[in-house]
């Protein structure tokens, strides 16, 4: 299968390009980056001191010797890539967070022509987590106050996480809620008493954290918290390798990770 990594310079994109070299069955064909970028010219596997014949350029028209594109960038980059994919029947893996409703909907429209998996996290143990926290707001639906922690390194520009987000989602739907009718998105000053039924958010921009997520259910005198905490940012390329895998067999559609993981 060839592969095209968006963002190949970018911290995410050389953790995607390694992955795909040591990935016997994927062919790294295509690598881009942004129009500017210091390293259009460069081969996409220098950082490695590898040859791999894929050079880094911002001609999106290379799409075309892909056969599946991964983009971890951000939402303005992905939505043009997303236009040079349908143009030339690539399909896509989307792990950029940060899109508005246009945005998603532009995506679901791309996926009338073009199969995708966009997913605001690609890894294993954080869509396992999504299903261990579907099970315990069913069980935890009344008498706890629900919130959702989040932390990421100093460069992350959006907030809350897409994870973090899918997480209060799951949980929401749980409820048979939306996650914007019962969503306490930020506190300061005198805020009163807590609402039931709200889930709220806290977030931690600092270091180098690659992304620590937990969601605590507060009731009285008990405390559960589920908890997950990324080390690498190799989990997420491992997974989106797999969604990569899992379009393989698909001409058109929009997918998640439940969907890739469910095969």
């Amino acid at each position: 299968m060839r592969i095209a990594i968006a963002g190949a310079d970018g911290r995410m994109g050389r953790m995607l390009v390694e992955a795909v070299l040591q990935s016997p069955d994927l062919k790294l064909t295509v690598a881009l980056d942004r129009v500017g970028s210091a390293a259009i010219g460069q081969d996409a596997g220098a950082f490695l001191g590898q040859d791999t014949g894929a050079v880094i350029t911002d001609d999106l028209d290379t799409l075309a010797d892909a056969d599946c594109l991964i983009d971890f960038t951000r939402p303005e980059g992905t939505l043009a890539h997303l236009q040079a994919c349908i143009k030339h029947g690539t399909k896509c893996v989307i792990g950029t967070t940060g899109f508005d409703d246009k945005g998603k909907l532009a995506i679901q429209a791309a996926s009338q022509k073009i199969a995708i998996v966009f997913a605001p996290n690609m890894s294993v143990g954080v869509n396992a987590t999504l299903r261990l926290l579907e099970m315990a707001a069913k069980l935890l639906n009344s008498g706890y106050d629900v919130e959702v922690f989040e932390a990421h390194h100093r460069n992350k520009v959006d907030a809350p996480s897409g994870t973090a987000l899918a997480m209060g989602e799951a949980v929401a739907s749980a409820w048979g809620k939306k996650l914007n009718d019962i969503a306490d998105w930020a506190r300061h000053g005198e805020t009163g008493a807590r609402e039931n039924g709200k889930i709220g958010f806290s977030v931690l921009r600092g270091g180098d954290i690659v992304g620590d997520h937990t969601v605590y259910f507060c009731g009285t005198g008990e405390r559960i918290e589920i908890t997950h905490r990324s080390s690498s940012r190799a989990t997420y390329a491992q997974g989106s390798l797999r969604a990569a895998r899992y379009l393989a067999r698909k001409e058109f559609g929009l997918f998640d990770m439940q969907d890739v993981l469910a095969t």
